[in-house]
Protein backbone atom coordinates (compact mmCIF):
# COMPACT_ATOMS: atom_id res chain seq x y z
CA UNK A 1 0.00 0.00 0.00
CA UNK A 2 1.23 3.49 -0.53
CA UNK A 3 1.78 6.24 1.29
CA UNK A 4 0.14 9.61 0.69
CA UNK A 5 2.10 12.67 1.29
CA UNK A 6 -0.20 16.16 1.89
CA UNK A 7 1.65 19.77 1.92
CA UNK A 8 -1.10 20.85 4.79
CA UNK A 9 -4.02 19.23 6.78
CA UNK A 10 -6.53 21.60 4.66
CA UNK A 11 -5.62 19.02 1.72
CA UNK A 12 -6.04 16.06 3.68
CA UNK A 13 -9.59 14.07 3.15
CA UNK A 14 -11.87 14.00 6.10
CA UNK A 15 -13.42 10.64 7.08
CA UNK A 16 -16.05 8.77 4.82
CA UNK A 17 -19.97 10.07 6.09
CA UNK A 18 -22.24 7.84 7.92
CA UNK A 19 -25.34 6.52 6.35
CA UNK A 20 -28.41 8.10 7.91
CA UNK A 21 -29.88 6.06 10.33
CA UNK A 22 -27.19 3.74 10.74
CA UNK A 23 -27.27 1.58 13.80
CA UNK A 24 -23.91 3.09 15.33
CA UNK A 25 -24.76 6.58 14.47
CA UNK A 26 -26.91 7.19 17.94
CA UNK A 27 -24.45 5.17 20.00
CA UNK A 28 -21.47 7.67 18.65
CA UNK A 29 -23.97 10.77 19.57
CA UNK A 30 -24.18 9.45 22.94
CA UNK A 31 -20.30 8.62 23.44
CA UNK A 32 -19.41 12.04 22.18
CA UNK A 33 -22.26 13.90 24.80
CA UNK A 34 -20.65 11.14 26.99
CA UNK A 35 -17.13 13.30 26.58
CA UNK A 36 -18.03 16.62 26.61
CA UNK A 37 -19.41 15.72 29.74
CA UNK A 38 -16.03 14.40 31.45
CA UNK A 39 -14.23 16.90 29.60
CA UNK A 40 -16.40 20.49 30.65
CA UNK A 41 -19.12 19.31 33.35
CA UNK A 42 -21.89 21.71 33.59
CA UNK A 43 -22.34 23.39 37.16
CA UNK A 44 -25.69 23.57 38.36
CA UNK A 45 -26.75 25.61 41.72
CA UNK A 46 -30.12 24.37 43.35
CA UNK A 47 -32.67 26.47 43.72
CA UNK A 48 -35.87 28.09 42.56
CA UNK A 49 -35.64 31.19 40.81
CA UNK A 50 -38.38 33.40 40.25
CA UNK A 51 -38.75 36.71 37.82
CA UNK A 52 -41.12 39.58 37.31
CA UNK A 53 -40.80 38.88 32.83
CA UNK A 54 -40.00 36.25 30.50
CA UNK A 55 -37.04 39.22 29.69
CA UNK A 56 -35.86 39.49 33.07
CA UNK A 57 -35.63 35.00 33.26
CA UNK A 58 -34.17 35.19 29.55
CA UNK A 59 -31.35 37.54 30.33
CA UNK A 60 -30.71 35.79 33.44
CA UNK A 61 -30.21 32.29 31.85
CA UNK A 62 -28.27 34.55 29.29
CA UNK A 63 -26.25 35.88 31.94
CA UNK A 64 -25.62 31.86 33.16
CA UNK A 65 -24.73 30.71 30.09
CA UNK A 66 -21.99 33.26 29.48
CA UNK A 67 -20.54 32.55 33.05
CA UNK A 68 -20.35 29.11 32.07
CA UNK A 69 -18.82 29.52 29.05
CA UNK A 70 -15.99 32.13 30.14
CA UNK A 71 -14.96 29.32 33.01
Amino acid sequence: MGVRRFRSVEEMPGPPPLPPLAEGNLRLAFDLMDMACRLRPMRRTAGVRKFRSVEEADASRRAREAAQIRG
